[in-house]
């Protein structure tokens, strides 16, 4: 958007007036537990679906409706199209959320939405319920204000991204047609600091693994039979321990042999964004007896978005509560690794298979499935619509838009692009690093959140003269 753009300051000014009015809209939406680990149909994604299309019928979107395919969880759609011959955009976030975790770790209920300070807590309120107000606060602006778009946008809310998006190439292949359009904007990233607007170029992808290992068809006295048999827990050990090195470096066969080292220019662009390492730490929680680990001559953005990482995400034999002197007959764990672009997940999935198999002491036996294989994602961050979108970030943030990547995984990306033709997408996001997304006390800044709102009416007036090449 231009400096002397009429349409700025009342569009902000709009924002700034109904700010209470688009919380309370988020509250509302962050109330419904739209946990998408659930078995479709779940009552409250469903719910979650509806509550979605009534608030796009506010904000003045049209031909509102709950998707469905079978077996799916529901999608909600709308859209306004009252601009000929300007560009299409296709707005995507989502409505599902993460099962809430330990409740006892919350400081307010996680279905109760609760202002503390200039942040709101509460599951889904950043990943990504969020990012679906922001989008209609920047159509309701602008019909509130000009009374249309400078754009047409159809906004697409999916219901089931946080359990791996299963059914979204079947959606997008049933509703081609319906959700074309010139340039996707997915909201569901990151900044990379508090204030500080972003574009996201390069995702890494996702396997998980999960393994079995038994040694016993029934649990046994510990005292009588402990000694000569093996214990299965201890064997699991053994071989989860075998993952990484003592560096914490990944140390799977042949994992890292497709794995390219960044460029001199990307290491070069990685090197000028901002990072403090006391902040770093502070933000992750860590320890101050720990380490950081990895490799270690790659920093820490590369060792984030450009190197695969390889982690245990769950592991179970029995519990504490309740626990006996038995030998346990198994144990199951999952295994996670994120790859990065050059990396296959099919390839990876079998190479961990493998190694979990060949390193198994005492000859338990060992039995692997791979759970989910999602690619890793890159584009070039170059041309009008990504000009465009960090122009029109840097006018909401009031700071320079940085280019980044991002250690999580968006199965949506690729598909979503693919399935259009290579429309550009551009990745934006409103979690900061201490928004505890996917964790308890989740939480979202709400004066990043209001700039985003800015910055997403500015992007629209920025592409309104968006040509594909």
């Amino acid at each position: 958007m231009p400096a002397a753009d009429p349409h700025a300051a009342p569009l902000a000014q709009y924002i700034d007036d109904h700010f209470d009015e688009f919380i309370a809209t988020l509250v509302g939406l962050a109330r419904i537990p739209s946990i998408s680990a659930e078995p479709a149909p779940a009552p409250a994604v469903q719910a979650s679906a509806h509550a979605v299309k009534d608030a796009m019928i506010a904000a003045g979107l049209e031909r509102c409706e709950v998707l469905e395919l079978p077996g799916a969880h529901p999608y909600a759609y709308g859209e306004w199209l009252r601009a000929p011959g300007r560009p299409t955009l296709l707005l995507y976030a989502h409505h599902d959320v993460q099962p809430p975790g330990r409740s006892d770790h919350w400081r307010t209920p996680p279905f109760e939405p609760t202002r503390v300070g200039e942040r709101l807590y509460g599951r889904g309120v950043v990943d990504d319920k969020a990012g679906i107000v922001t989008h209609l606060a920047a159509i309701q602006a602008w019909l509130g204000t000009r009374g249309q778009l400078p754009v047409n946008v159809k906004l697409i809310v999916e219901g089931e991204e946080e359990s791996g998006s299963d059914h979204l190439e079947e959606f997008l292949h049933a509703h081609r047609e319906k959700l074309a359009a010139d340039v996707i904007v997915l909201t569901d990233t990151a900044n990379l600091e508090a204030g500080l607007p972003s574009l996201t170029y390069r995702l890494r992808g996702l396997v998980n693994v999960f393994v079995e290992v038994r040694g016993l068809d029934h649990p046994l006295h510990s005292g009588m039979w402990g000694g000569p048999l093996p214990d299965p827990v201890q064997a699991m050990a053994k071989i989860l321990a075998t993952l990484s090195d003592d560096a914490g470096v990944p140390a799977i066969p042949g994992l890292l042999d497709d794995v390219r080292a960044p460029s001199k220019v990307e290491r070069a662009a990685l090197a000028r964004l901002p990072y403090d390492d006391d902040q770093f730490r502070a933000d992750s929680g860590l320890l101050p007896s720990c380490t950081l680990v990895g490799e270690r001559e790659f920093s820490i953005y590369e060792r984030l978005w450009v190197r695969p990482a390889i982690t245990v995400i769950a592991l179970e034999a029995s519990p504490i509560q309740g626990s006996s002197n038995q030998l346990v007959p198994s144990a199951r764990a999952r295994v996670s690794c994120r790859i990065v672009p050059d990396m296959d997940p099919a390839q990876v999935g079998a190479l961990i298979c493998a190694h979990l198999a060949r390193v198994a002491p005492w000859g338990v036996e060992v039995t692997t499935r791979v759970e989910s294989a999602s690619p890793g994602w890159i584009c070039v961050p170059e041309g009008p619509a990504f000009e465009a979108a960090a122009r029109a970030l840097t006018r909401g943030f009031g700071r320079e838009t940085a280019l980044i990547g991002a250690g999580g995984s968006i199965p949506f990306v690729g598909p979503f692009a693919a399935a259009f033709g290579g429309a550009p997408a551009l990745l934006v996001g409103l979690e900061d690093p201490i928004c505890n997304a996917h964790s308890e006390n989740e939480s979202l800044n709400l004066d990043d959140w209001k700039k985003s709102m800015k910055g997403a009416a500015y992007l629209y007036a920025e592409l309104a003269d968006y040509r594909k090449a």
